[in-house]
């Protein structure tokens, strides 16, 4: 199933919130927003509390930072426009505080979590929730096509893997769309426009799977321990059946490799002549000095084209 190991499987009869037709909601669901005796993970006394009461305390190497605002909470779901049907993968549980309320609206949730003192934790916080999947192990490791496709991914992302996570979902052709919470500055590269200093090789790798946009900003005080940077809401509208193109993308990569060089001079760095690019360049009216963050996904892919797919190419 993935690289980690089951923690809590459950069995699901039908979704969450309700079976089949006029059946009652399941009891684990109901249950995941309600406190369950352990207080409000969104209070950071009783987070403490909790934390104390299982020895644990936050590890920097695995970006912990838990989220402690029920404001954030709220956007970060409304975002997700969670389906009672709908699957929705989450790297990163920490305490379980997003997955309760998951878990409450979803019909299966697969929660990825890394750090194994966190087990204890997560078995009291999310005891009784039957279609909440806890694995321990690597969710930049964990076989994404055991999902159904069409899932959610909706998540608190660890700073220090964000981009890869993100990367590794939209390629993955998995989910309908994705709804993560990100440091600021991951937020401002994945939707930013052309021509601006945010812009780059994510940005574009983005639009062409998608359309990225930056909804809500999240004080550090937010987190407990407070990260020393403020933090966004991310939602991305995943287009279906857009496959992976591993050489536009390394193409686009090559782009930016240098970003105070020009885009022929990167070009021709990667083995590219320059008479060609040049004469590129002149086919779609670019400019000779042009750099990389001037151009979108379609104009990519257009010089691309001109470099690599033309049969008059010298």
């Amino acid at each position: 199933m993935s690289s980690g190991d089951p923690v809590v499987a459950a069995s699901r009869s039908g979704p969450a919130g309700g079976g089949p037709a006029g059946e009652e909601p399941r009891p684990g669901a109901a249950q995941a927003s309600r406190s369950g005796g352990i207080g409000s993970l969104t209070a950071p006394s009783q987070v403490t509390a909790l934390l104390r009461r299982h020895g644990v305390t936050p590890d920097k190497g695995f970006s912990q930072n838990f989220l402690v605002d029920a404001a954030a909470l709220r956007a970060i779901l409304d975002a997700a426009e969670i389906d009672p049907r709908d699957t929705v993968f989450e790297a990163g549980p920490g305490l379980g505080v997003l997955t309760r309320e998951l878990a409450s609206r979803a019909g299966r949730v697969v929660s990825v979590e890394l750090d194994r003192r966190l087990a204890g934790v997560l078995a009291e916080t999310l005891a009784g929730l039957d279609n909440v999947e806890l694995v321990q192990g690597d969710a930049g490791r964990f076989d994404l096509t055991t999902l159904e496709p069409g899932a959610l991914m909706v998540a608190n992302l660890p700073y220090s893997v964000a981009t890869a996570l993100v990367t590794r979902g939209l390629e993955s052709g998995r989910f309908k769309r994705m709804v993560f919470l990100v440091q600021r500055e991951v937020a401002d590269r994945l939707t930013a426009s052309p021509g601006t200093s945010a812009y780059g090789a994510l940005t574009v790798l983005v639009e062409h799977f998608g359309v990225a946009r930056s909804l809500r900003r999240v004080p550090p005080g937010a987190f407990l321990p407070p990260p020393k940077v403020t933090s966004a809401v991310v939602r991305i509208d995943v287009r279906q059946g857009v496959a992976p193109d591993p050489e536009l993308f390394a193409f686009i990569r090559a782009g930016f490799a240098h970003r105070r060089k020009t885009l022929v001079k990167n070009l021709v760095m990667t083995g590219f002549a320059r008479d060609r690019v040049l004469t590129a360049l002149g086919r779609l009216s670019l400019d000779p000095r042009v750099r990389a963050e001037a151009l979108d996904l379609n104009a990519f892919r257009q010089l691309r084209h001109e470099l690599t797919d033309r049969t008059d190419r010298s």
